[in-house]
């Protein structure tokens, strides 16, 4: 199977002129907005067309805007929603490989796959992610240390090159081109489609084993002894307790339910998938709603809801993975001047450096909910990708805290110091000088944009702040 072609296969035509507009950009953090002509090509050849047609500013790929940063904006260029070109173009449900569109979401996917027996092989927090967005920040998920991210199990893609060139991509003819655009944050080129090859599943439920840990050691122990047993696992962390509460956690994990483990009610349809939606948030919220106050509050809630431990509980996807995906856009919670999302990883051996960073953020009181930490497995091949084995630590935290610039840029350098990194899909301020220290074949991946892109055709904000 291959993807089809950009200039003979599906997805071709229309009228050859995007129309346009001339918007405001912003990450899922809703920081730092600018102000970009936004296309929404409806065909290959109207993504060639406006690639070829972009003045000096160039152009980037945005898919449904989950970046946190500023990866998908390009003040002044062009920004190509990408969601427009959202067709499922072939199936082969015997050996599990979906053909389509840059521009589907791993929640239309879901909806098209499940049906058959077979799931996305990575999925992060939300499905409401493109699959051309997930190559680009070369996503990773709960299931990383058994699985890797997402790239791993892409077999081939459609990439049109800033030359105005498409090709045909795959990790055995283009090696370096594949790698580079795998976690390239969308710098070598616009993908245009992909091959995915899927995972097999008897239902659309999850058997979820849940237990609590008492603080940051016993986490990493609980990690350390028991991931091996399960395809998924993550862990909530409280990042407001301290003493000898210092990262109390509640630790979830689980696989897809085989068909048997279901009650007789629901065999009857065992791979229905009807996740719940919630209203969405107000436009206008309050600044400081989530502050120390209401976030601690929160997380002793959470923590104390949690079951000492649960075994075999049948879960649906939704409430496993996407929790939040039920409450559409929120994101405005955290007020007009938004939330930034920080996650770093750091290798095995660098504990200490993880247990440092956790009491500092303790102490600081930075008030987090959403706050994960994983064990990342072998580190990814992409050039760029975020994953290495080790530890992953993800917060939010409001943008508006005091000091909150200068303590990040701290954190940075701890981070590098370990030899670890922060992912480029989360982020909106990393100091470029660290990026060197942090992603190894940065000049490699330099060198090659130059090669397949001579006139800086594709590009970004986030290119432009890290001298990409």
């Amino acid at each position: 199977m291959s993807v089809p072609s950009a200039t003979t296969g599906p997805g071709t035509g229309g009228t050859g002129t995007v129309r346009s507009r001339v918007a405001p950009v912003t990450g899922w953090g809703r920081t730092a907005p600018t102000t970009a002509r936004v296309l929404r090509p409806a065909s290959y050849d109207e993504v060639v067309t406006a690639v070829r047609d972009c003045d000096g500013r160039g152009a980037i790929a945005r898919g449904l805007g989950r970046a946190y940063g500023d990866a998908a904006q390009n003040a002044g260029g062009a920004v190509l929603d990408m969601t427009g070109l959202d067709r499922v173009h072939e199936i082969d449900a015997v050996n599990g490989l979906v053909v389509c569109d840059a521009g589907v979401s791993l929640h239309r996917l879901m909806e098209v796959l499940l049906p058959l027996g077979w799931f996305v092989p990575v999925t992060p927090g939300t499905r409401y992610v493109t699959v051309g967005g997930a190559i680009g920040a070369d996503i990773h998920g709960k299931n990383h240390h058994g699985s890797g991210s997402f790239t791993r199990h892409v077999r081939a893609l459609e990439l049109l090159t800033g030359d105005g060139e498409t090709r045909l991509v795959t990790p055995e003819d283009e090696p370096d081109l594949f790698w580079a655009t795998a976690g390239g944050m969308g710098l070598t080129g616009i993908v245009l489609a992909a091959t995915i090859q899927l995972l097999p599943v008897e239902t659309s439920l999850m058997t979820v084993d849940t237990e609590r840990a008492a603080d940051l050691d016993d986490l990493m122990a609980r990690l350390t002894a028991g991931d091996d047993r399960y395809r998924y696992s993550v862990a909530w962390i409280d990042l407001l307790a301290r003493g000898t509460k210092t990262g109390r956690a509640v630790l979830t994990r689980g696989d897809h339910a085989p068909l048997d483990a279901l009650p007789a009610r629901a065999r009857t349809a065992p791979l229905a998938f009807r996740p719940g939606r919630l209203p969405a948030a107000p436009r206008f919220v309050p600044e400081g709603l989530l502050g120390r106050t209401t976030v601690g509050l929160f997380n002793e809630f959470w923590y104390r809801k949690a079951p000492r431990e649960r075994r075999g509980e049948l879960q649906r996807i939704a409430t496993f993975f996407h929790p939040l995906d039920g409450l559409p856009h929120w994101n405005r919670i955290y007020g007009r001047s938004g939330f930034v999302q920080y996650q770093f990883v750091v290798g095995h051996g660098q504990e200490e450096t993880l247990r440092r960073i956790v009491r500092r953020l303790s102490t600081r009181g930075c008030p987090s909910f959403l706050a994960v930490l994983k064990r990342f497995g072998e580190g990814d091949p992409g050039w760029l990708s975020f994953p290495m084995a080790g530890w992953t630590l993800a917060l939010d935290i409001p943008a508006a805290m005091p000091g909150l610039g200068a303590f990040l840029d701290e954190l940075d350098e701890e981070v590098a110091g370990a030899g670890g990194r922060v992912y480029l899909a989360k982020d909106s301020r990393l100091r470029p000088e660290l990026l060197a220290r942090m992603y190894p074949r940065l000049d490699d991946f330099r060198t090659l944009r130059a090669l397949y892109d001579p006139r800086g055709a594709i590009t970004s904000d986030l290119a432009r702040r890290l001298a990409v």
